[in-house]
């Protein structure tokens, strides 16, 4: 079995489930405390790829990130960096992809919490970043955990936004769902069974690990 497809699958699935941390844990902290009316149109944009087909999604960073178009043609002439069948597409496209994966359980997580604890920080003198990262999160660690593990494992399983937006390149964008999908097309499904038995237990174990440390945590 040819091993450049799972370790090119974990370094994407790492690398994006590290930036939308980043990116989730403020975005869920926001929504869980903003009050605006334009709440629900953002968390639906936000969900939106709960529910559009991988492939619609990827024909539309295809559209957007290719050479051809306006951003596309700014990131290649501005930052010399092309999008569209590369690594780096890969990981942009990835985030927005389990986005909802991320912020969804820590909004959720924070939503649940006593409004006094935050209320009781900000009498105490304390910034919102402080509360934030000294309180809120450590007493929403269930819910940081169950993120960043739907993140990673929803990352594992990409296949129509991989092949729209990276295509098929050995060592750059063949991950192993694509991998797998290779051996099929060839009939060689002893290799496309070590790939995907591969993916079924390790994402098995996960799961089985996250749920018995969720269990720990609510005991």
């Amino acid at each position: 079995m040819d091993w450049e497809p799972i370790w090119l699958t974990f370094r994407l699935a790492s690398i994006t489930t590290v930036l939308l941390l980043l990116v989730g844990i403020p975005l869920a902290a926001w929504l869980s405390a903003t009050k605006t009316k334009l709440k629900p149109l953002i968390e639906a944009i936000i969900s939106m790829p709960l529910v559009l087909p991988p492939s619609v999604l990827g024909f539309y960073f295809l559209l957007a990130l290719s050479p051809n178009s306006t951003l596309g043609q700014f990131l290649e002439q501005t930052f010399d960096l092309r999008l569209v069948f590369s690594f780096e597409g890969l990981v942009v496209a990835s985030m927005v992809y389990s986005l909802p994966f991320m912020v969804h359980p820590i909004q959720a997580g924070l939503e649940n919490l006593p409004p006094s604890w935050q209320e009781a920080s900000f009498t105490l003198g304390k910034s919102r970043t402080t509360t934030l990262f000294r309180i809120l999160l450590p007493n929403s660690k269930p819910a940081l955990l169950t993120g960043i593990v739907l993140s990673f494992a929803h990352t594992i399983g990409e296949f129509g936004l991989v092949l729209m937006i990276g295509g098929n390149l050995p060592g750059q964008t063949r991950v192993a769902s694509i991998a797998i999908y290779d051996e099929v097309e060839t009939l060689n499904y002893a290799a496309a069974h070590s790939y995907a038995a591969l993916l079924l237990v390790i994402s098995l174990v996960i799961l089985v690990l996250v749920y018995r440390f969720n269990k720990r945590l609510t005991v």
